[in-house]
């Protein structure tokens, strides 16, 4: 009997040495980083720096694929759907984790449908122009958009987005009066821009416009955020421009279905800390405008923490200002 239950024993221990290995070897296959922004954007070239590190470190292709429409909500979707397991992950942003949600009807919870992995980098956001705009600066374009109704034009990533919300915002507080056009991401808006054939962008994400800006292909009317921004410091916050309280951080996370085991989660998350670590990738950042959160930020905890903070920020604000899918 006894020689009986070791035999049992044992080879239910045989059975159940897949599953162990398998939980302690992730991960074993490619890895999908899911980007619900097109391709070229400041989200997109983030995943990427990224990705490319986390390949080494975790030993396995790290796959980044643009899923977008619906306001960011579509490739949301796909990740909330995904198999909890760690392959599937999403990096997003306030616009896919926050804002969107509030004007989208979509088929997730935002914060009960997701595991945050990391805080990633974070850039200050501005309001910029065409190059020929008559305004040189913030009170010079609000004189002017009064003197022209509703004949400007100002390229949105969809509805919820921070270029939609403060552009709102932007209107309600300075009592002017101008037309949203949405985009797919922020490449097009941004190649619109530049053509002449949009006037403005509010929420611009600062590693997308530094070079513009450098090159004057743009003009810059203000730092929608309490301080000036170190690498370009001659551009003015909106509060001395005139309409303080708007602000709003470009700050990017990545999360995983909700589900997905701890320790996968805190795989993930070491792999994104190495790679924020590394000075070559650190430089990379830098060049582009991107603030490397510290160490301590980094973590699933203080990812879910920001976004509930934001959450409860702003979709009152959202509510109140009624702002909704057009």
């Amino acid at each position: 009997m006894q020689r009986r239950q070791f035999i049992t024993l044992a080879a239910s221990a045989l059975s159940a040495w897949p599953c162990l290995a398998g939980a302690q070897t992730f991960p074993v296959r490619p890895i999908t980083i899911i980007v619900p922004f097109a391709a070229g954007g400041p989200t997109d070239t983030l995943a990427r720096i990224l990705g490319d590190h986390m390949r080494t470190s975790l030993g396995q292709p790290v796959i980044v694929e643009n899923v977008t429409g619906g306001g960011t909500t579509i490739g949301v979707a796909r990740t909330a759907r995904a198999e909890p397991d760690g392959y599937t992950i999403c990096v997003g942003t306030w616009t896919s984790h926050v804002g969107s949600a509030a004007t989208y009807q979509v088929p997730y919870d935002i914060q009960k449908d997701f595991a945050p992995v990391a805080l990633l980098p974070i850039a200050p956001t501005m309001i910029i122009g065409r190059s020929t705009l008559p305004a040189g600066n913030l009170p010079e374009l609000i004189a002017w958009l009064k003197a022209n109704p509703g004949k400007a034009s100002s390229g949105t990533i969809g509805s919820g987005s921070p270029s939609h919300v403060l552009g709102v915002l932007f209107k309600q507080k300075t009592h002017t009066q101008f037309e949203f056009v949405p985009y797919r991401g922020a490449t097009p808006a941004m190649q619109d821009l530049i053509a002449g054939q949009i006037d403005l962008r509010f929420g611009s994400e600062a590693s997308q416009t530094l070079p513009y800006l450098q090159s004057k292909a743009i003009k810059a009317f203000a730092i929608l955020g309490q301080t000036r921004w170190s690498a370009a410091p001659d551009i003015p916050t909106i509060d001395e421009g005139g309409v303080p309280g708007l602000h709003l951080p470009f700050w990017n996370g990545m999360w995983a279905p909700a589900g997905t085991p701890a320790d996968t989660i805190a795989r993930l998350n070491d792999a994104v800390r190495k790679a924020l670590g590394d000075p070559a990738v650190q430089q990379r950042l830098t060049r582009i405008g991107l603030e490397i959160p510290p160490p301590q930020d980094q973590s699933p905890e203080a990812l879910g923490a920001l976004q509930k903070a934001e959450i409860d920020k702003w979709w009152p604000v959202i509510k109140a200002a009624g702002i909704k899918v057009q």
